[in-house]
């Protein structure tokens, strides 16, 4: 009986693919496929790897079959991806049960190399090889010189070892200066000086591609690789082979190539060369997220904060570890941070050629969460939580990740603090709604001044309510309730801040700190 290697890896007990389902304490696409889930089968020879029924299969074929195990079980095909289920994810499944290459196509911040790194995931956990093989080679159909002398010699005592999927997969990132022997591979000067001849095979020193046999191969930015070294890939992507200088070698090489490509490099700064570009079978177009919703949920998952297991949300206490204080974030904070970037990729004031990166949403949601915390370390609070007055702190972090147009100079922070308003406005006019607005603003008499900013404690807050009491219920309905004095100063901050921007309230600002007072 002739088994194929899936089959022969359950008998032996190994898993074949990581589920971010066996690991739910762990965040979005923190799963690492390098991880050894098992050991590898206890096989040493080739004869006993004949006797055990292994049979080999292409590996676009066994990415095909555990892509359909995945698919048919409802799991997706691949791991910490948001927001493209019913766009990028069907056209890669068709890609992948179709065998074809690929290219995925999308601006910055597209979650394309996340995208192709969690490919590593539909390879089998072990695969076996002929043992020191530079190429990963198949001990039952061998291409290299040393593999094919090795079977010669040894027969069913060829040595095998197993190679983990994440040595089986690799990647690019496409330069300028990538040269042929990078990719395919270039006589060894010091193999010469040992005593080969330069007609020796073994006198090859293998690039990239060829280490990469049997497995998956990534080119990152493959436009910004020089015309004459995409020359070198045809023959990877449609006769699967590989011809190195100086040698009439030919190895056909079992490998699936996948890669990536910014839309404005695609056009303008590089090219793909077109047959290149017909040996792919699918050009996969990515996306930002489409929703503030997917946006946030990608930033609480990939973003770095200090001591995760201490960051909660609103309404939940959070507490220190190791004297450094527990983070809160409200719902209504996380969300303009979120909005912001949506805003961004829709304003006429940024390039959008350039694109608006997710990693802008990520890196400002920490900057918040950070700027809260120096707060909170300086007035000795035991809560770290956002409020309006740290948005003025995310101008460091937005400026480096867009590219504002403008004709006057100097205007930069200027729209990034108008983005930020408009930000907040949204998420106020979706979340707050008075009973009675009159009533909220005839509480602001001509005496009557409110002082807020990114340095004062949350006690500092605490009279607010006292001296306004129609406040309160708006602020119990943004806390869900909650009296928790940080989250408590962080709604009046964000009501304050959005009656100023509906036209309720005069608002006079230097910096992080502000004055709120009535319009008569």
């Amino acid at each position: 009986m002739v088994l194929h290697h899936g089959i022969l890896q359950r008998r032996l007990g190994s898993m074949t693919m990581p589920d971010s389902s066996d690991h739910p304490e762990a965040p979005l696409g923190a799963l690492d496929l390098s991880t050894r889930l098992t050991p590898p089968p206890d096989i040493t020879t080739l004869g006993r790897l004949r006797q055990a029924g292994w049979s080999s299969i292409p590996v676009a074929e066994e990415i095909r079959r555990n892509a359909s195990a995945r698919i048919a079980a409802g799991q997706p095909l691949v791991s910490g991806v948001l927001g493209f289920e019913d766009t990028v994810l069907p056209q890669l499944e068709n890609a992948v049960l179709a065998g074809h290459d690929v290219i995925l196509l999308g601006e910055r911040g597209q979650a394309k190399t996340r995208i192709i790194r969690s490919m590593v995931g539909l390879l089998d956990e072990w695969l076996p090889i002929v043992a020191h093989s530079e190429i990963n080679d198949d001990p039952f159909h061998p291409i290299s010189r040393f593999a094919k002398d090795l079977l010669a010699e040894a027969g069913d005592d060829l040595p095998v070892s197993w190679a983990h999927r994440s040595d089986r997969y690799g990647e690019k990132l496409a330069t300028p200066d990538t040269s042929i022997a990078d990719l395919i591979g270039e006589v060894d000067p010091i193999r010469v000086a040992e005593g080969r001849y330069l007609s020796d095979e073994l006198t090859i020193h293998y690039g990239l591609v060829p280490r990469l046999n049997r497995g998956i191969f990534a080119v990152n930015e493959l436009p910004d690789l020089a015309e004459r070294i995409q020359v070198g890939l045809l023959n990877v992507l449609e006769e699967r082979d590989v011809q190195i200088r100086g040698h009439r070698v030919r190895l056909p090489l079992d490998i699936v190539l996948v890669a990536t490509a910014n839309p404005e490099d695609y056009t303008n700064r590089g090219r793909i060369i077109t047959p290149l570009k017909d040996r792919f079978g699918a050009q996969i177009r990515t996306h930002y997220p489409p929703d503030a919703a997917t946006e946030l949920r990608i930033a609480e998952s990939e973003a770095h904060l200090p001591g995760r297991s201490d960051v909660g949300r609103a309404g939940g206490g959070a507490n220190g570890i190791s004297g450094r204080p527990g983070v809160v974030m409200p719902e209504f904070m996380a969300e303009v941070v979120a909005e912001l970037s949506q805003l961004a990729r829709e304003s006429p004031h940024v390039n959008q050629r350039s694109g608006v990166s997710v990693r802008l949403t990520i890196a400002n949601y920490e900057t918040l969460v950070a700027n809260a915390t120096r707060r909170a370390l300086r007035n000795g609070e035991s809560e770290a939580v956002p409020r309006i007055s740290d948005l003025q702190s995310l101008i460091s972090s937005t400026q480096g990740k867009v590219e504002i147009e403008s004709l006057e100079e100097g205007r930069e922070e200027t729209i990034l603090s108008h983005l930020v308003s408009a930000a907040v406005l949204l998420v106020f006019r979706r979340r707050v709604v008075f009973a009675d607005p009159q009533a909220v603003v005839g509480a602001f008499t001509a005496d009557t001044v409110v002082h807020a900013g990114d340095d004062l404690p949350a006690s500092a807050y605490e009279g607010i309510l006292v001296q306004l009491p129609a406040l309160s219920a708006p602020v119990l309905a943004l806390t869900r309730g909650s009296e928790d004095p940080g989250v408590v100063s962080s709604a009046v901050e964000f009501l304050l801040e959005g009656l100023h921007l509906t036209k309720r309230l005069n608002k006079e600002a230097a910096g992080a700190r502000a004055t709120y007072r009535g319009r008569g």
